[in-house]
């Protein structure tokens, strides 16, 4: 069923980071977002996937990491668009806040691929930054914006598919001890199902309350 709350969106590019992420850029036309929105994408024959809005709240352009999943029905297709082609989007939605609404307190980041997209719009609508960002990807190459989120805030990287020189090999989870750990500070989980669970559930064990644990789930497609 097509959904008729939509905005159609021209694009302006699609930039390649390496063979399957790629980064969506479309014209903003007076979309209103808070980072951490979802926003679901149409296909031609109205099939659609929600993904993260990486754009900062002021930025004149929408932007939207995507990973090109083989047989997938919507990320192949958003992948072979070209400037000037036309989009859908549906009106933003969604409950994750990173670093808001939350006061004073300390808050971090924790992120496994694509799930840095909200992290990145928080980045560059806010001037106050985490107490720290755990970034993991499958190769160095996959980790979008990590010297600007480095300057930003104490940022580390995980690459769990090769060994870099820079940076832990494995998974992010490894470094789940160098986050500060206080019942006051808020902890913000996006990425794959997995580590949004591994990530709650090593929290919780070290007396976290449950309320300060804050997760969004990335599926493909």
């Amino acid at each position: 069923m097509i959904n008729l709350e939509y905005t159609e969106h021209l694009v302006i590019t699609v930039k390649m980071i390496n063979s399957d992420l790629f980064e969506l850029v479309l014209e903003r036309n007076g979309l209103v977002f808070t980072p951490g929105d979802c926003a679901a994408i149409y296909t031609a024959d109205d099939k659609s996937r929600p993904y993260s809005i990486a754009s900062g709240s002021d930025e004149t352009e929408l932007r939207f990491l995507i990973r090109k999943m083989e047989g997938g029905e919507v990320s192949p297709w958003l992948k072979d668009r070209h400037p000037g082609d036309t989009l859908r989007i549906s009106p933003p939605f969604g409950w994750f806040r990173p670093g808001q609404d939350i006061g004073e307190a300390p808050f971090c980041f924790i992120a496994t691929g694509t799930g840095i997209a909200p992290f990145l719009s928080y980045q560059k609508t806010f001037k106050n930054p985490p107490a720290c960002c755990l970034y993991g990807v499958r190769h160095e190459a996959d980790a979008i914006a990590y010297a600007s989120l480095h300057n930003y805030c104490p940022t580390q990287l995980a690459v769990s598919r090769e060994e870099t020189a820079m940076h832990h090999h494995g998974r992010v989870t490894d470094l789940l001890d160098r986050l500060p750990l206080d019942p006051q500070n808020h902890y913000y989980c996006c990425g794959l199902e997995s580590m949004v669970n591994e990530v709650g559930a090593w929290l919780e064990e070290r007396g976290i309350p449950l309320m300060k644990i804050h997760r969004e789930v990335f599926f493909h497609g």
